[in-house]
């Protein structure tokens, strides 16, 4: 399981099919410090994890890395739940490729940026990308 200060960013793979929120922080948000080094080498294995749930389409396992009170453009980690449901129900196999581009320290909270895509193979269509994104971040905890 992850320490509780990477429970919030953890599940970036999952938190993709919800989006994301802009990289440049709205006028009068918190300023963010570039996260120590040790933290940012954490994150890729943990990353690793949530991304091999979410293509094994293990919901509750990859959920479990997600913290109460995940929040992302007004989903809660009860919608996030939905959504990935959703996903499960309508793609038979889906694959994400996630690359983590920065990591901010805002207010205690950990907050990761990253770019990826989500792709599913669909019949007599082959490979087709379902989602791609650059530079954004999902929820964070508050």
């Amino acid at each position: 399981m992850a320490t509780p200060r990477l429970q919030v960013i953890a599940l970036i793979a999952l938190t993709l099919c919800v989006g994301g929120m802009p990289a440049t922080p709205a006028p009068g948000a918190p300023v963010g410090q570039a996260a120590p080094p040790e933290l940012v080498s954490e994150l890729g294995p943990v990353v690793e994890r949530a991304r091999q749930r979410f293509e094994a389409r293990d919901a509750a396992g990859g959920l479990a890395h997600v913290s109460e009170q995940y929040r992302s453009g007004g989903l809660t980690k009860a919608d996030l739940r939905q959504q990935l449901l959703a996903m499960f129900a309508l793609y038979e196999v889906l694959r994400a490729g996630v690359i983590i581009d920065n990591v901010q320290v805002v207010d205690g909270a950990v907050w990761v940026y990253t770019s990826g895509e989500v792709s599913s193979r669909l019949p007599f269509l082959g490979w087709v990308t379902v989602l791609t994104w650059q530079n954004e971040t999902p929820g964070v905890g508050r």
